[in-house]
């Protein structure tokens, strides 16, 4: 039974962090960090896919080795947070949802930068 619910908790932290990578405001890299926590403990198949998955295996891999964010990944970060957010604002038009997004973006930008820049 543990396992089972260790492989489902897996399996929809990874769908948040697959939906992260689209969406801006939901961050990918600790559902994809929770998704290998749970399957580290449930599935040993499932966790060496997800450390050899071309889109989420360097996400766990720079976490294990604490080498950081390329400056690329940053910027792509950065720059797509921002793009979707100023989308979100255009498409609400409410003040206190423009103070809200404003605040994520200052608040994800943030920690963005304040993460290791992984040197090749």
């Amino acid at each position: 039974m543990k396992k089972a619910l260790l492989i489902a908790a897996g399996l929809v932290s990874l769908a948040l962090g697959a939906v992260g990578v689209i969406l801006p405001i939901l961050p990918t890299t600790p559902f994809v960090l929770l998704s290998a926590a749970c399957f580290s403990m449930s599935h040993e198949g499932l966790e060496k896919w997800l450390q050899k998955n071309r889109i989420f295996g360097p996400f766990i891999d720079n976490y294990r080795t604490k080498q950081g964010i390329s400056i690329l990944h940053k910027t792509v970060s950065i720059a797509f947070l921002w793009s979707g957010l100023t989308v979100s604002m255009i498409l609400t038009g409410t003040a206190w949802v423009y103070i809200l997004l404003i605040m994520v973006g200052i608040g994800v930008t943030t920690h963005l930068l304040m993460i290791k820049t992984k040197t090749r």
